[in-house]
């Protein structure tokens, strides 16, 4: 006579031949391959946009870049456009992480345009720069885009918001400035900063005005100890 548990098994098994399933280190193996195709076509759209720009990156070619079927674009984020804008997450979300980690300890503005000037040289390295405005200029010629592109620009504005309130608190001018309004203001002259050098293809310029801001910040830095003082 057979066992209960082997009866058990083997209805288990039964049940697994009725409803489809199966073992979860399968399902498990093919949840990891959904994962690695989806991060393989992200980092080809990213490419794409950097080598081809937006206009150039199609389906066909992020499928050729990445060695892919074209279909999986559309099977797995539906347009290129959900693609692009999904790659655009990442390496924002990339970048921002980095931005945190290298600013979170900054004291000063001195050190703030020290951080920020290298940080910058990184943008352009690891291509960053290329993919934002390529993003920027599909959203100025694609209306249904430009929101989407838009609104991935607020995470940057609220963390320049925090880096700025941490570097005035205690001061005089804590009360004073619209920290808001000035990291709105920060991150439009940073992204316009990335875009003229993406279009002249020259970083020379924006290296010399972080050279000349690394000449002033002492004596911003001077002023803000005053207000602390005053404040105090």
């Amino acid at each position: 006579m057979r066992s209960k548990q082997t009866l058990k098994e083997s209805g288990a098994a039964a049940t697994r031949r009725r409803t489809g399933t199966r073992p979860t280190r399968r399902r498990l193996g093919q949840v990891g391959q959904h994962t690695a195709t989806r991060e393989r076509l992200l980092e080809a759209a990213l490419t794409t946009l950097r080598t081809h720009g937006f206009v150039g990156t199609t389906a066909r070619e992020i499928a050729r870049t990445g060695e892919v079927n074209q279909a999986l674009i559309f099977y797995y984020y539906g347009s290129v456009d959900k693609l692009l804008l999904a790659a655009l997450d990442l390496t924002s979300a990339r970048r921002l992480a980095r931005y945190q980690s290298e600013l979170a300890k900054v004291t000063s503005l001195s050190e703030l345009i020290t951080v920020m000037a290298r940080l910058y040289a990184e943008d352009v390295e690891v291509g960053h720069v290329a993919a934002v405005q390529e993003m920027v200029a599909g959203g100025s010629s694609i209306p249904a885009l430009r929101a989407e592109v838009v609104a991935r620009m607020g995470p940057w504005v609220h963390f320049a918001e925090s880096v700025i309130s941490r570097l005035v608190k205690g001061t005089a001018f804590e009360s004073l400035l619209p920290t808001g309004d000035m990291a709105y203001a920060a991150v439009a002259l940073y992204f316009g900063i990335e875009t003229l050098t993406h279009l002249h293809g020259d970083r020379s310029r924006a290296e010399s005005l972080f050279k000349t801001a690394a000449q002033f910040a002492p004596i911003a830095d001077g002023l803000l100890q005053l207000a602390e003082r005053s404040a105090s």
